[in-house]
């Protein structure tokens, strides 16, 4: 869809959604309840979402990130890590064509992987009721790419929230790095990664382990993430191989000696 189309579709979905009559009795709902349910009537995404036929509204988060960057193709091989409900995997397998929609382009292919349930999306292959975490998940993960190499790794993955920030902020990280794990072993060069982080002080020392593995990284906000929360994206383009990384790695500390 043309971005002037698109926005004004969703300006358009916001007038409808403020024209729409908000609940006037939300008794017997806890205070976050009732904040989440006003919060979600007033989000145009959300509308917008429903109109799309995308799962949930994290689906623009996506569409947003990959119009700008262009960090999925047709024929690519995507894998979408913490994938449920799909509306990730739905918008990877479109633009990567692994639904076959796009005429006279390449066929690609979504592997969804989440610990909940994901219903079926055209193209993807889902691994649904898996902790991507445990070494059984990745070799499952493994088994079903039958030797593809990787263009892009997605990761819309959080942790469950303790209500303790340190902890939740150390769990986020230590997700980011199994999945940058993963995406070093099975990434084809100039493969792209994708991973939801939360502000925190570990985040720059994520980013510079980035820079080793890839030729451009970055943080991202799209417009789609709420304003009053500490989620952001890094941007991880060009893969370089891990041969390359350990040669520059190599000269760096011969360098110094």
């Amino acid at each position: 869809m043309h971005k002037n189309s698109f926005q004004r579709s969703l300006s358009y979905s916001w007038h409808q959604l403020n024209a729409k009559q908000i609940p006037s009795n939300l008794k017997g709902k806890s205070k976050s309840s009732q904040e989440w349910l006003l919060r979600q009537l007033a989000d145009p995404y959300v509308e917008k979402a429903r109109m799309m036929n995308y799962r949930c509204r994290s689906a623009f988060k996506l569409l947003e990130i990959d119009d700008k960057y262009k960090i999925i193709s047709p024929g690519n091989i995507i894998i979408d890590c913490g994938a449920a409900p799909g509306s990730w995997t739905q918008v990877a397998a479109e633009r990567c064509n692994a639904n076959g929609k796009i005429d006279n382009k390449p066929l690609g292919a979504v592997f969804s992987i989440d610990l909940l349930h994901i219903s079926p999306v055209t193209g993807a292959t889902i691994l649904g009721g898996m902790d991507f975490t445990k070494t059984e998940s990745q070799l499952r993960l493994k088994k079903a790419l039958d030797g593809k190499r990787v263009n892009c790794v997605l990761s819309d993955m959080a942790p469950n929230a303790t209500g303790v920030k340190m902890i939740d902020q150390e769990n986020i990280i230590n997700l980011c790095y199994a999945v940058l794990k993963f995406a070093l072993a099975m990434s084809s060069t100039r493969a792209n990664l994708l991973m939801k982080v939360w502000d925190n002080a570990d985040v720059p020392k994520l980013e510079k382990d980035l820079q080793r593995f890839y030729a451009n990284v970055k943080r991202v906000k799209p417009r789609a993430s709420r304003g009053d929360s500490s989620e952001h994206f890094l941007l991880a383009r060009n893969y370089k191989g891990i041969d390359h990384a350990a040669n520059q790695y190599l000269e760096s500390s011969s360098g110094k000696s």
